[in-house]
């Protein structure tokens, strides 16, 4: 259900709005990140949301400069999933920002596909993280306003 103002729906304060969910985001990433709830890849993600949809919070779906068709339908595949099975998704631009929250590089050397990163719940307890909340109330808002996929900016640091 959507309950919104107009004030909330004007973008009076959007920018303000928007560097604070991008840093809950941040915050999210850098928390999920020790406790081993961050799943990078196209191909990696894919098999996790196949195999424990309901332990995924939060879908990321990240782009470059690059139109790679092949990426894209991936993404309408992992979205029409994650909207199916109550995941929220965000796209998020500046992939060298999310390398850099997320180390970037595998432990053998190689470079991370982080294209699409899903953070999934702890196996110990449901996650219960006020960042992840402001996140997913930004997720809820927005598909009250026919966003369905909203895109967050990762600023520099």
């Amino acid at each position: 259900m959507c309950n919104m103002t107009f004030e909330e729906t004007s973008g009076d304060n959007s920018s303000e709005k928007m560097e604070s969910v991008s840093k809950a985001l941040e915050e999210v990433l850098s928390a999920a990140l020790p406790q081993g709830c961050i799943t990078v890849g196209v191909y990696e993600a894919a098999k996790s949301l196949n195999a424990d949809p309901d332990n995924v919070v939060l879908c990321l779906l990240a782009t470059d400069e690059e139109e790679d068709v092949a990426l894209q339908i991936h993404f309408t595949l992992i979205q029409a999933f994650c909207c199916e099975n109550d995941i929220n998704i965000l796209r998020v631009s500046n992939m060298r920002r999310l390398a850099e929250i997320l180390g970037g590089v595998k432990p053998g050397g190689e470079p991370m596909d982080l294209h699409c990163v899903l953070v999934t719940n702890p196996q110990s307890s449901q996650w219960k993280d006020p960042a992840l909340s402001k996140v997913n109330r930004f997720c809820r808002d927005s598909r009250c306003l026919d966003q369905w996929v909203p895109v967050i900016n990762l600023p520099d640091r």
